[in-house]
């Protein structure tokens, strides 16, 4: 079984100096096995750094990471085939969340589960986005 380990290059513009948290909480952006491209989750993190203030905001950051993820692997959006997305206060953010979500992801939609928790790593922070995608047979 061959795995490969998705590295982020230093200097991206998505991601930018926030590529530390992937050695500081010890897991890779994405690992490719058995064909399938499992993306880690994804959070509403400027390149800078900052949290983005609102739940649009922080949903588009979070889907352009696993844009941007896709892209290393020659792959875009019409490859996932599965999300899941965490957020908090799900039912005050599930409107702006929706509008934002509906803008990005377009037909063929993957399989998508919202799930309404507590709380994320960091207090300011409302949602996260994990999936995973196919590459093409």
């Amino acid at each position: 079984m061959t795995i490969h380990t998705v590295e982020i290059p230093e200097g991206s513009a998505v991601f930018g100096q926030t590529t530390s948290a992937f050695a500081r909480f010890g897991h890779s952006a994405a690992v490719r096995a058995h064909g399938h491209l499992f993306i880690a989750g994804q959070i509403g993190r400027r390149p800078d750094g900052t949290v983005a203030e609102t739940i649009g905001e922080q949903t588009e950051i979070a889907i352009r990471r696993i844009e941007e993820i896709l892209r290393l692997e020659n792959l875009d959006l019409t490859s996932l085939v599965d999300v899941t997305s965490y957020h908090v206060d799900i039912h005050r953010h599930l409107p702006g969340f929706l509008e934002t979500k509906q803008r990005l992801i377009t037909a063929p939609y993957p399989a998508w589960s919202l799930i309404g928790i507590s709380g994320l790593a960091s207090p300011d922070l409302l949602i996260e986005i994990r999936a995973t995608a196919t590459y093409p047979e």
